[in-house]
């Protein structure tokens, strides 16, 4: 008897008890189903943190201010009280260390922007003129600031979206005045919406002005509190890290034994660990789906104990008239993995439908993967085969005149 007419006939003894095959399938059903729906969730939230992070940029070093250690009293990072990180030492960093392609100082305040009877309690930030490429953001309306603006601590603000549709609901803020704390400033821009980092803040809730500016005119102070380095590729952060981390220790005369009164932070770092951190989670949901696919297996296996039981006149007859044993053996496994794919596609069909369904039903990310469902496939019919084997021996190794005296 060839494969085909082997698969024939599998199919019609599965047909003779539809409703006990279609149990049987449910087990395999509900855990290729829970597989795919599983990794899509995991996959998804993966994905949206990713895209958090490339948004901020995956080539990016924070160098921050502070880390100084006064009289056994160690400052945080950004501690303003340590004028640790200057614009001098930004512009040798930019000149002298060849991984890194462009530098731009950040001061941050905070204050309350007026416009007309409108008002807006936000950050404002501090930036040179790099600050749009070093983050990779782009301008909708208007432009940045240039180096001029910079060099003279001109009074020009670039809002983000959230300012933008709270102050200027309708109307396009470039050219109109906004006043902090009580001096006037020209919006010259409007940056793109870029919404919420990995840790829920919204990115677009800021207004940018050169940080000159912020030090003369908002705060009355020189210090800096961090800076964004870019790498000249994301492979190049780490040497990067180490170089600034040399030359900046030479430059603020630190001996061997004396610790760091800076921190340089590698956005690979974080990247890297929110992605371990992302494929334990979908392995771990996987697994835990995956087990409802033993439970399944388990079930196939019992229910052709069943039907070996059931049939055992009808293997005696067939092994009487000439059948082998490998071929009874063929007939049953094949009947199992049969079971168990069918079940599987199924279960892909309905992991699918849940998977498009999760966002509408309850907002999460789902990212339907490819390889969860050729792995389901893959896994439905190992299933089969394994749980069905011993079934098979057993209707493989029954002897011909005990089967036909079987009643």
């Amino acid at each position: 008897m060839d494969l085909l007419n082997i698969i024939r006939v599998a199919f019609r003894a599965l047909q003779r008890n539809k409703m006990r095959a279609a149990l049987t399938m449910l087990g395999i059903i509900i855990g290729v189903s829970a597989v795919v729906a599983m990794v899509s969730i995991g996959q998804g939230a993966q994905a949206t943190v990713q895209a958090q992070i490339d948004s901020i940029g995956t080539n990016l070093l924070f160098v921050t201010a502070g880390a100084q250690n006064v009289g056994g009293v160690r400052s945080g990072t950004g501690d303003t009280g340590t004028n640790t990180l200057t614009v001098d030492d930004l512009e040798a960093i930019k000149r002298e260390v060849p991984t890194v392609s462009m530098v731009t100082p950040t001061v941050n305040a905070r204050g309350q922007l007026v416009a007309g009877n409108m008002n807006w309690n936000t950050s404002i930030q501090g930036v040179s003129e790099e600050y749009p490429e070093v983050r990779k953001w782009t301008i909708q309306s208007g432009s940045f600031f240039t180096e001029g603006d910079v060099r003279t601590a001109a009074r020009v603000l670039v809002v983000g979206q959230t300012i933008a549709d709270n102050m200027f609901a309708g109307a396009d803020p470039v050219g109109q005045t906004i006043r902090v704390q009580n001096l006037p400033f020209r919006v010259v821009g409007v940056m793109a919406r870029k919404g919420q980092d990995p840790q829920g803040r919204d990115q677009d809730d800021v207004a940018f002005t050169p940080y000159t500016t912020v030090q003369k005119k908002i705060l009355g102070s020189p210090r800096l509190q961090i800076a964004y380095v870019s790498a000249v590729s994301p492979d190049a952060t780490y040497t990067a890290q180490q170089q600034i981390s040399e030359l900046l220790r030479q430059r603020h005369k630190l001996g061997p034994n004396e610790p760091d009164d800076f921190t340089v932070r590698n956005m690979s770092d974080i990247a890297q660990a929110a992605s371990e951190t992302n494929n334990t989670m979908t392995m771990l949901l996987a697994c835990i789906a995956g087990v409802s696919l033993l439970v399944g297996g388990i079930g196939i296996m019992n229910i052709m104990l069943v039907s070996v039981t059931e049939r055992t006149r009808e293997i005696g007859i067939r092994m009487a008239i000439g059948a082998r044993s490998s071929a009874v053996r063929s007939q049953f496994l094949i009947e199992s993995v049969v079971l168990s794919l069918t079940g599987g596609l199924f279960g892909i069909l309905l992991g699918v439908a849940v998977s498009l369904g999760i966002p509408k039903l309850l907002g999460w990310p789902t990212l339907i993967s490819g390889v969860a469902i050729i792995g389901s496939v893959i896994f439905s019919a190992a299933v089969g085969i394994f749980f069905g084997y011993y079934p098979a021996r057993k209707a493989a190794s029954l002897d011909p005149i005990e089967a036909l005296r079987y009643e």
